[in-house]
Parts: C-alpha cells; structure tokens; sequence
C-alpha cells in the first residue's frame, strides 16, 4: 500500500482476501481484523468511491464500538470524519474529529503508525475541518500540532500523511510559503521512502505555489506531472480538488476558457464519485473566471457565485461561504448595488472570531471598508 498507493489493485486483491481470512480464522475483532477494516476503508476511500468508503467506516465503527480498547473507536471516528468531510458534510466531520482527539493518548496509541502507516493522533485532518468551519487560526494550530507529533515519530509515511494533509489546509488558508515549503518537505519524504502516491500529491502541491509565485508555466507542468503519477496508483479522491487547483492555476496564466472547462470536469467528476466538498469554491471560480472572459457575462458569474454560497451553507463551509459572499459582494459593488453587497458581506465577517490575519478575512475587510466609504 506504501509503495504503490492504497487503491493499487494488488493492493486491494490482498485486502479482500485477508478480510475473508479473518471471518474463517475466527479473527474478528483482533487488531489484525481493524487492520483489514481499515485498508478497505482507506482503498475504497482513495479510488474515490465516497458511498463505500462511508459503509466501511461506518462497519468499522461499529465493531469498534464493542471493543475495550479506545484505539479502534478513535480510528472509526476519523475515518467516518474523512468520509464526511469529502461528501461535504463539514459539521458532522467537525464533531467526530473532535471526539478522535478526545480519545487520543500518546503513550497507549503510539503504536498505531506501525498498525495503520499512520499515526492515529496525528490527524492533521482536523486542520481541515477547523478551516471550513471558521476557525483559521485554530485550523493552522492543529496542523502545525500534527506535523511536530508526525516529526517525533520518525515514521517516514505516517510523516508523508502529515505533510500532505497540512499542505492542503495552507492552501486553503492561501498561505503560498507553507505550501511551498511543506510540499517541497512532502516530496522529498516521499520520493525518498517511495511512497507513490503521495510523491504524485506534493508535485501537484508544488505546482500550485510555483504558479502562486509568478511560475505559471514551471508550476501547471508539475501539477499536471502529478495528477497523472497520482492517477496511476489508482487514487481518485482528491481529482475534483487538483482539479479546481489546476484551473486556477490555468486562470493565472491567462488561459480562461480552458480553465472553465476544466471546473467543469471537475463538477463532474465530483458528480460521480460523491466527492463534493470542493463544490461551493468550484462554482466561485467559475464565476470569477467568466468575468475574465474577453465578452464577460456578468448575469452569468452572478448565478455561479449564487450557486456557491447556497452551496457553502448547505455544508456547513464557513470558509467558502466567506470566499464566494466576497466575490458576489464585489461584482455588486462593480454594478452600483453597494448597500446590498454590504448587507450581504457584513453579517458573515462580524461571525469570524479569529483568523484576521489571513487573506480571506483581510479582503473582506477590505471590500467592506470600500464599501462604507
């Protein structure tokens, strides 16, 4: 699984007979048999077939749930967060990262790298939750907790997670020297160790902060070198989401018709899968980037940033409401409609507690400032 990705399809062959293994050898409930219950979990997970990566995790969960030991019910906890997370669900993913925390204990659930290629504690995921649920701040403390923890380990692949998971909450704090720095960590780990899968991930994750930085032709070869290295070890998951990261990347460097086109495979891909989270910032893109058509159509880019904020709030995603709430604010000041790009924007600034010093809250600010004047 390390070495060629958790949805390679020995990978996967290996795990449905081991799980077939543990039924006749009396086996459930052993951690051997969590071992299985995770790996089909995490291959399901990764292929992107979201609807039986929740049954897995849900599974797990209920045989965790009979056991004496914490560590199977706090693994069944993440897992069903990571599923939820992914289909959107960004509450109820909140609730049950938080409850896996709670139950973490360093000393008894160390071991779990060994078990699982992951440490257990380490769920840098939790950044992501926090982030789309308006806490910035606490998001980027959570992952920074995660990486020292995954550090201290000396587990290289449990590290690669890490690392991996904690680049993505940068970008979504667009916080372009943490990605940077992070992924370049991220693929030298992995390149060095072996590990497929995630060396393709911290490509993609290098050629978003290279076009970021002004390397819009370097940075869209290295992502489109990654999504192709991360699609042959089998993983889908994260398509809808390198997707939207190459089509922004695409806009950077000028080439909007290709960059909606490619939102639009993403939309769909999404669509097949299950895997929505990233929706509510897909149909924002779009509308930016039909603005930046040579005949923009301002009706049209409206409708999207609609879409998105419906979106945003259907999920619970505080961060991408925020994000799509400034980008509608701004078209309306574009067209005279101040006081309703104020009323609109306002209210979800003033909900914010923390996370002031990152860009979303700094250009809504901004905006608003403008706005008032």
């Amino acid at each position: 699984m390390a070495g060629k990705g958790d949805a390679d399809p020995e990978a996967v062959a290996a795990l449905e007979r081991a799980n077939r293994l543990v039924t006749e050898t009396g086996a459930v409930g052993t951690p051997l048999h969590f071992f299985v219950l995770w790996g089909l979990w995490i291959s399901n997970f990764n292929t992107g077939t979201i609807a039986a990566a929740l049954e897995h995790a849900t599974n797990f969960l209920s045989f965790a749930q009979s056991q004496p030991s914490s560590g199977p019910l706090l693994v069944g906890h993440r897992i069903l967060a990571q599923c939820l997370m992914l289909s959107g669900n960004y509450r109820a993913a909140l609730a049950h990262l938080e409850t896996a925390v709670s139950l973490y204990r360093p000393d008894e659930h160390r071991d779990s790298a060994l078990r699982y290629g992951q440490d257990i504690g380490a769920i840098a995921v939790l950044s992501w939750a926090l982030w789309h649920c308006g806490y910035p701040d606490q998001s980027a403390r959570a992952a920074d907790r995660a990486l020292a923890l995954s550090r201290q380990l000396g587990h290289a692949h449990n590290l690669s997670v890490a690392l991996y998971l904690a680049c993505v909450a940068a970008i979504f704090a667009r916080d372009v020297a943490t990605v940077y720095a992070r992924s370049n960590d991220l693929v030298a780990v992995a390149s060095e160790h072996g590990f497929a899968q995630w060396a393709a991930n911290g490509r993609i994750l290098q050629g978003w902060a290279d076009v970021q930085q002004g390397e819009a032709t370097t940075g869209i070869a290295r992502i489109r070198d990654g999504m192709a290295a991360a699609e042959a070890t089998g993983a889908r998951a994260g398509t809808p989401l390198f997707r939207t990261l190459l089509a922004e990347a695409l806009a950077l460097a000028g080439k909007i018709e290709e960059a909606l086109a490619t939102l639009d495979d993403a939309l769909a891909r999404a669509a097949v899968s299950g895997g929505t989270a990233w929706n509510a910032e897909i149909h924002r893109l779009h509308g930016e980037f039909t603005g930046q058509l040579p005949y923009p159509d301002p009706a049209k880019a409206e409708e999207s940033f609609h879409t998105a904020l419906a979106i945003a709030r259907e999920q619970g995603t505080r961060g991408y409401e925020l994000r799509a709430a400034t980008s509608l604010a701004r078209l309306w000041r574009e067209q005279g409609r101040r006081s309703e790009a104020r009323e609109l924007l306002a209210p979800l600034y003033a909900w914010f507690t923390e996370g002031f010093d990152t860009a979303d809250l700094k250009e809504a600010k901004a905006l608003l400032e403008e706005l008032a004047a």
